[in-house]
């Protein structure tokens, strides 16, 4: 089976931002493609968010939620709270769809959420109003926790989460026979169902529920809410709050309803990351939670409405609901106390697994090197830009130690190497070559272009000119810039020739990027090399043509004459040099062997 997360590695482009959004780092740069480590994964699907090609894929379960449809009697939906601020307006539509794609029943997963609460405050009261424990409602932070801070598993909430205390009790009251699908806007929900079956038997988010309405050709709009099914055993009471950041600790009797209280601290986002490793007997209660602002904002959910409508219309939704008068959930007090005292105990499926172990101690001498490979030869070097996902050069480095991260992620490295090998080329390569900006400034350009155009004493010429050019007005060494301006408004590049002083010179322009710079290569074609290599090609060209005309004297005699005589011509055009101190303008080079 497929991981919740995983990566399509054909749809991935190396643009790093998952490793950017990923707040523990689980994604290996492996040939260029972002993969997901399942070992190091907490689910929490900032990843498929920020995605920009849809590389990042949620694993889809609805084929297999299909096929307990048709194996079970009575299949159970456990509903996201979160559903009110979703499908703001159709609630009552989200659960007559659910009565048509077959659900026998359809049960708030707040209802577990209740007992948490419940049993949270049941222990609470026999200490003094404490309880220095860390909430498992969020599936992510209890990964986190497990993966990343083993030191403080044991500050965890001794029951399980909301929705496998939910799958729990609906067995407790209608058997163990019963299928349950979780709904919701969770990805680590999957990872729950994988590693306790039936606890829920599948998670689905909201957009598999939206596919498979699809699917049964209806949609939210067309059903009729009468249809809609009735929370059993009931509808939730406060536990409703849940999905939204504080909603535990308002719906906790102990606590009170205040926003702010010591003794219950809620966080929500990349806060969660920086409280572990400070926890202890005197830590308030902690209500942490992945997803920036709760569970409505989860990362499978309509981002077109804002986090603000979405708890909006929770709140609004679960206070219409209390102050309605109708028959609310209340937890029974034995099923609480069998909570508190069994805890994961009460999940009969859950899986033992391995604690994985991927922290990896280097030494500072392992890190430097790995920075020098890096191309951080000094602090200076270490600008920490980010470009690579990592935070600080350090953390890249470590990362491309563990085998996480490759060295061409290093953005300031790479654009160093192809300034080193521009440089290179353009300081060996034996033709005069100058780029220039749009202004018609000097960008870079080579010795060979300041030999040919700048009028210097040899002497004069070294690689300190050269950083004294950079900048200067193209105007002061050619007559002929205006002709640069032509190039950059051209579609297509032009090769010319060019009599400029005492030389012929063959120009080749060529587009750096476009309508920024602008490069242009002058080839000097009157050099003896050059003129040697003209002489063999056009003398293998005549005898060539004249094999031709052997076979074929008769048709072709006069022919090949003319042609002869027109290379012969080009020979003494390309020996010719004429005087002169100025450019004699530019010509087009049709002959691509000059």
């Amino acid at each position: 089976m497929l991981y919740p997360v995983y990566t399509e590695t054909t749809s991935c482009r190396d643009c790093y931002k998952c490793v950017r959004s990923c707040p523990v780092k689980a994604i290996q740069i492996k040939d260029g493609h972002a993969v997901i480590i399942k070992d190091r994964c907490i689910f929490c699907g900032n990843c498929v968010a920020v995605c920009p090609n849809k590389a990042k894929k949620i694993r889809s379960d609805l084929s297999r939620a299909k096929v307990l449809m048709g194996t079970k009697d009575r299949v159970i939906c456990s509903l996201a709270p979160s559903y009110a601020g979703e499908f703001k307006g159709r609630e009552a539509k989200v659960l007559a769809a659910l009565r048509k794609l077959g659900f026998w029943g359809v049960s708030e997963t707040a209802i577990g959420a209740s007992f948490v609460s419940a049993a949270i405050d049941e222990y609470a009261s026999t200490h003094g109003g404490k309880c220095p424990w860390v909430s498992t409602a969020c599936p992510s932070v209890v990964e986190l926790v497990r993966k990343y801070h083993p030191d403080d598993i044991a500050r965890l909430a001794k029951v399980p989460s909301p929705l496998q205390t939910h799958c729990a009790y609906l067995r407790k009251l209608y058997g163990d026979d019963i299928g349950i699908i979780f709904i919701g806007p969770c990805v680590a929900k999957k990872n729950e169902a994988d590693i306790a079956p039936g606890f829920p038997d599948i998670a689905l988010t909201w957009d598999e529920m939206l596919e498979w309405i699809e699917d049964e050709h209806f949609s939210l709009d067309s059903v009729d809410e009468a249809d809609a099914l009735s929370f059993i055993p009931a509808p939730a009471g406060r536990a409703a709050y849940y999905p939204v950041e504080n909603g535990q600790i308002v719906t906790s009797g102990i606590w009170g309803t205040s926003a702010f209280n010591e003794d219950a601290v809620s966080i929500s986002g990349t806060g969660v990351h920086q409280v572990f490793g400070h926890i202890d007997d005197k830590t308030p209660f902690l209500e942490l939670l992945c997803c920036e602002g709760g569970c409505i904002n989860g990362p499978v959910g309509d981002k077109s409405v804002s986090i603000a409508e979405k708890k909006s219309a929770v709140v609004k939704s679960t206070e219409a609901r209390i102050r309605s008068g109708a028959s609310l959930f209340e937890p029974d007090r034995e099923f609480t106390h069998e909570l508190l005292e069994k805890g994961y105990g009460l999940i009969t499926s859950l899986k033992e697994e391995r604690r994985p172990d991927f922290h990896q101690d280097f030494s500072e001498e392992q890190i430097q090197q790995a920075l020098l490979e890096l191309g951080k030869t000094s602090k200076a070097d270490e600008l920490n830009c980010g470009g690579c996902g990592y935070n600080t050069c350090r953390d890249m480095a470590i990362a491309y130690l563990s085998g996480m991260a490759e060295v061409e992620m290093c953005v300031t490295k790479m654009r160093k190497d192809a300034q080193s090998k521009v440089d290179v080329l353009l300081r060996t390569i034996p033709n005069a070559i100058v780029i220039v900006n749009k202004d018609l400034n000097i960008a870079d350009c080579n010795l060979n272009f300041l030999r040919i155009f700048g009028d210097m004493d040899e002497a004069m010429l070294d690689e300190n000119m050269l950083t004294l050019v950079s900048g200067l007005p193209l105007e002061r060494f050619v007559p002929f810039y205006q002709k640069f301006n032509d190039e950059f408004l051209a579609t297509k590049r032009g090769r010319y020739r060019l009599h400029y002083k005492d030389k012929f010179l063959r120009v080749t322009f060529f587009l750096v990027e476009s309508g920024r710079l602008l490069g242009a290569m002058f080839e000097d074609i009157t050099s003896p090399t050059v003129r040697r290599e003209t002489v063999v090609k056009k003398a293998e060209d005549v005898i060539e043509n004249s094999l031709k005309t052997v076979q074929q004297i008769a048709s072709l005699l006069g022919e090949n004459a003319a042609e002869t005589e027109i290379m012969l011509n080009s020979l003494i055009d390309a020996f010719s040099v004429h005087g002169g101190s100025e450019g004699d303008g530019f010509s087009l080079d049709e002959d691509r062997d000059l």
